[in-house]
């Protein structure tokens, strides 16, 4: 992970960057807010800034939105200083983190704000053969598509074949196209010059340029605008693109991996994927199997996750019951790796002391738990007849809603579950929200009681 640290480093700030450098982070320093800009101008990259109270916050929110710069902000101060931290969220920080600085919360909050989480962690023969064949295509510097349903690990795969690349010494930057709204997308891939719109006061390098020598993701590349497909086509087969405002080319050197929930060739068909970048895209392809499919991954995903989230949160180890494990295993996991992360994490925090018990495990409402015979015509007959009566918008309302709650508030992932973008989910929201209806902010996942 890569931190830009804006503010003084002679106090506690100082031992935060020392903890993140510590905890693996590249970080890099800025005293004050427009050098601090400089260097997101340069390419230099960021996941995450963290700004010291003192600094003008609203300023660096505001810039940086005029400047169409993607990159999520955390404040930091003195625990005292409660005025300081409402103003900074109230200017668009993500996070606030009281300062002195307390190691396991720093590592907390960077991994939530930047949702970084790069252990590879299988068990199942099918998973190994995915990655036997990732590792084959790996030194070379073809496209490679990466599919599978949401959750189960494309990024992680494409991070691996990254590592295991000659490119391995060189960046490794992503751009989630489903996250970023279409009028940032193009400055954020290719850049601007000054003055190429409102806000434009400087040029800017975007993630092609700042993957310069080696590999960039394209996270969900058919949430992409057809219209953004063709100057992407235009730069993987040229090598070079043009900064928006730009009056001539420039030259670039990435390897493209792409990921995608969806069936391209279907989106194809459809329109909304052009068939000669699917092409250069798919080069080779790597198919991930769900997790229903990779039994021997559930238990040992399960064990991974609860470590994590045990230490994450400060409380001791827990083993897993072996009832809770056969709960696990006979679920069918429609969210993939993220729900079972989700639902590892709540285990975690709901279980006794020294083990989790299968009452620990909480499972979406109005499922057993169980494949197969679970799953039956009859069951889901009986499931549908309680919506008879309701309307269609009722019941998306409360399965949007509820499956939120179910991922902690977490959006990416209840948009990953319910299948739909993060902009579609986000749209949702703001309408529930704006009709009166509860809707959690970020983290939070205890719905409140009617």
């Amino acid at each position: 992970m890569r931190l830009l640290i804006i503010g003084s480093l002679d106090g506690q700030i100082g031992a935060a960057s020392q903890i993140a450098i510590a905890r693996g982070a590249k970080v890099l320093h800025a005293d004050d807010v427009q050098p601090g800009l400089e260097i997101l101008r340069a390419g230099k990259g960021a996941d995450v800034v963290m700004i010291d109270v003192k600094r003008d916050i609203k300023a660096l929110i505001d810039a940086l939105t005029a400047e169409r710069i993607v990159v999520p902000v955390v404040a930091c101060g003195t625990s005292t200083d409660t005025g300081a931290a409402v103003r900074a969220i109230r200017a668009g920080a993500k996070e606030y983190v009281p300062l002195p600085p307390d190691a396991e919360m720093i590592a907390a909050v960077l991994a939530a704000v930047t949702e970084e989480s790069h252990a590879l962690v299988f068990a199942d023969p099918r998973m190994a053969e995915v990655l036997k064949l990732a590792e084959q295509v790996a030194p070379s510097d073809a496209s490679i598509l990466v599919v599978g349903e949401s959750g189960t690990g494309k990024e992680l795969v494409a991070r691996h074949v990254h590592k295991k690349s000659k490119r391995a010494g060189k960046p490794f930057v992503a751009v989630n196209c489903a996250a970023i709204p279409e009028n940032l997308l193009e400055s954020e891939l290719f850049g601007h010059e000054k003055g190429a719109f409102t806000g434009a006061v400087a040029r800017r390098i975007g993630k092609f340029e700042e993957a310069t020598g080696g590999t960039l993701l394209l996270d969900e590349v058919s949430e992409m605008d057809v219209r953004l497909q063709a100057k992407l086509l235009r730069a993987i087969q040229e090598k070079e693109i043009d900064r928006v405002g730009g009056a001539s080319p420039v030259k670039i050197d990435v390897r493209i991996v792409a990921t995608s929930n969806r069936n391209l060739e279907d989106e194809v068909k459809k329109g909304t994927f052009r068939e000669d970048l699917y092409f250069r895209l798919n080069v080779m392809t790597l198919r991930l199997p769900p997790l229903r499919e990779r039994p021997k991954d559930i238990e040992v995903l399960a064990h991974h996750f609860a470590r994590f989230y045990a230490n994450s949160n400060g409380l001791p180890e827990k083993a897993l019951s072996e009832p809770a494990v056969e709960r696990l295993k006979n679920y069918a996991w429609k969210g993939n790796v993220r729900e079972l992360e989700n639902t590892m994490h709540r285990a975690v925090l709901l279980s006794g002391e020294g083990v989790i018990g299968a009452e620990a495990i909480l499972l979406p409402s109005g499922t057993d738990g169980t494949l197969g015979a679970g799953a039956s015509a009859s069951g889901a007959a009986a499931t549908t007849q309680g919506l008879v009566g309701r309307t269609v918008a009722d019941v998306e309302r409360d399965l949007i809603l509820d499956t939120l709650y179910h991922c902690l508030g977490n959006r990416t992932h209840a948009a990953n579950i319910l299948g739909i973008s993060i902009r579609t989910l986000r749209n949702k929201l703001k309408q529930y929200g704006g009709e009166g209806f509860a809707v959690p902010p970020p983290g939070e996942g205890e719905r409140p009681s009617p």
